[in-house]
């Protein structure tokens, strides 16, 4: 096979029409207001609230922030039951808050949370599990919610990969007391950067609006602690206009997604996950898991074998966040799964521009690589 000219990402930002965001952005030229709540930022989030379902929403500046605010509100203490397998922002927004990660090992099936070792992990310290949406697809939400109410545990969802899914048609942002999602310029929905808040209980949103803007409730009055986690106009006008387009966004991804698997089903050693049973995916990310057994070839060879030919992958997530400096611990045996997946798991190009002709360029090479073994 030929060596493509250029380079295939991972992803590719999405932009909307240049003439549509700039008729958006001309209302800040003319009212002046940047930020602290604009009126598009306000407009944003009515629609953001009725695109997603839910009764309660707020807009902050990035996913992370968003997590840590959440965290922060929730007066949480000890220990926070998550996934090593995620982002670094996980943990750390965990760490920040003066709380303490606990890693549960992961299901290899779907690649969440192993909802049957929670129970094992929880101790007189855990306040709170925080499971991950990993690559868009929902976690056992039935069983967490019936372990977070026999032991009384707040439940937070990392939905940054979740954006516009379903699970039996409703919101992923319905469940748990929380859950927060990503707007950074990667994701299938962005609004260049950004984050986003869902919550139960109407009372979350006077903690969250305060602490995200300093504690401030009055120009002479903080009530308590706070941080400055605001949106801006820029964003807000961002996320307007491309959520005019998520719907058909997601269907490119999904017909994409359709063909991958078509073809990376007849080459040996190459795994993906499936669409799962009542879910309307977004199609967020495309992971392949490389058996070298089968294969041939390691998931690291894969990886840079695949740069021979022009085409970008990620190792993502690897490592763990049980293995970075900040948390690594030899008391981690019970990771079992999460190390065998991380060193297997590979993201693939995936986003809406891609043509079938370059997945199939993508999976021809996969094939030759394997062939080749």
């Amino acid at each position: 096979m030929k060596k493509l000219d250029m380079p295939i990402h991972v992803t590719k930002s999405f932009l909307p029409p240049f003439a549509e965001y700039t008729q958006e952005i001309e209302r800040i030229w003319s009212s002046h207001w940047l930020t602290n709540n604009g009126q598009i930022h306000q407009e944003f989030e009515v629609r953001v609230r009725e695109y997603l379902g839910v009764n309660n929403c707020s807009l902050l500046v990035n996913g992370h922030l968003a997590l840590e605010v959440a965290l922060k509100t929730l007066g949480l203490q000890g220990e926070v039951i998550t996934t090593p397998f995620t982002f670094a922002s996980t943990a750390h927004a965990i760490a920040n808050s003066g709380l303490i990660p606990v890693f549960c090992d992961i299901d290899p099936y779907n690649l969440n949370i192993d909802v049957k070792k929670i129970e094992s992990l929880i101790t007189e310290k855990t306040s709170a599990i925080l499971p991950v949406h990993v690559f868009g697809n929902p976690c056992d939400i039935d069983e967490i919610d019936r372990i977070a109410k026999k032991y009384n545990l707040t439940v937070l969802y990392d939905a940054a990969h979740a954006f516009g899914v379903k699970v039996n048609g409703v919101g992923i942002g319905n469940f748990g007391d929380v859950s927060m999602f990503s707007l950074h310029a990667t994701k299938v929905f962005h609004a260049i950067e950004g984050g986003i808040l869902t919550y139960k209980e109407d009372d979350a949103r006077n903690s969250i609006e305060l602490f995200k803007n300093f504690g401030i409730s009055g120009p002479e009055t903080v009530e308590g602690l706070g941080i400055n986690a605001k949106m801006n106009e820029f964003q807000a006008a961002m996320g307007l206009v491309n959520l005019r387009y998520i719907a058909s966004e997601i269907n490119k991804r999904k017909s994409i997604s359709i063909h991958y698997k078509k073809r990376f089903d007849e080459i040996d050693g190459v795994r993906f996950l499936p669409d799962f049973e009542g879910v309307e995916h977004n199609y967020a990310y495309f992971p392949i898991l490389i058996n070298s057994a089968e294969a041939g070839v390691t998931r690291d060879e894969m990886h840079e074998r695949l740069k021979e030919y022009n085409i970008m992958t990620r190792k993502y997530f690897y490592p763990l966040c049980s293995d970075f400096d900040c948390y690594k611990s030899e008391n981690d045996e019970h990771l079992e799964n999460a190390k065998i997946i991380a060193e297997q798991v590979m993201t693939v190009p995936i986003y809406s521009e891609l043509s079938i002709d370059l997945v199939d360029y993508i999976c021809d090479a996969v094939r030759e690589i394997v062939n080749k073994k």
